[in-house]
């Protein structure tokens, strides 16, 4: 499993450019027109550098582009997708809460995002350090962090008790990586 997932709507062929083999890609476009035609270049620029790909709530599509996985957001609620671990698909998923951890450790997720630990502008409320920590330590399920992190917090994610961290508008930016200390050329 992955440490680092970077999560994209389109292709960037900025995230391409590293060479750190432990990235995980996910996907999550649900609304594009052209959706398919992005997650072409994803999967075969995934394959080129090594990275795994997850498609987020589609399990036709990780089907047909070979992903890795699927990622399942907070909001999915339903059981399709728990026979995946028998095809050899990883499952990963997303929570704000302990019921939704629950629910995601019921839909066999290998790993869960928990967030936002950090501020972010669309929510009003955030975990921060030591609730994040209280949610990590309840659960026997591998934790990541997910949620407001830039290049000004992400030392303190070694305050966490993680298996890795995603991220969203920290991977937006052409330097994402690199000012996030993650960049081997």
């Amino acid at each position: 499993m992955p440490n680092i997932f970077i999560f994209t709507d389109e292709y960037n062929k900025e995230i391409f450019k590293n060479k750190n083999l432990n990235i995980g890609v996910i996907y999550r476009n649900y609304n594009s027109k052209n959706r398919e035609d992005q997650l072409i270049k994803i999967a075969y620029a995934c394959k080129r550098m090594r990275y795994q790909l997850f498609v987020s709530n589609d399990k036709k599509l990780a089907y047909k582009y070979k992903a890795d996985g699927i990622y399942i957001p907070s909001f999915n609620k339903t059981d399709k997708f728990s026979n995946l671990e028998k095809k050899y698909i990883k499952i990963i998923g997303s929570a704000h809460s302990q019921k939704e951890i629950q629910k995601k450790i019921q839909q066999k997720c290998e790993a869960i995002f928990l967030s936002p630990v950090f501020h972010v502008k669309k929510s009003k409320s955030y975990l921060n350090l030591h609730k994040f920590n209280n949610l990590t330590h309840l659960n026997k399920t591998n934790i990541l962090a997910l949620g407001g992190i830039s290049k000004n917090n992400i030392r303190k994610l070694k305050l966490l008790s993680i298996k890795g961290f995603g991220g969203i508008s920290l991977f937006k930016k052409k330097t994402g990586l690199k000012e996030a200390g993650f960049h081997k050329e």
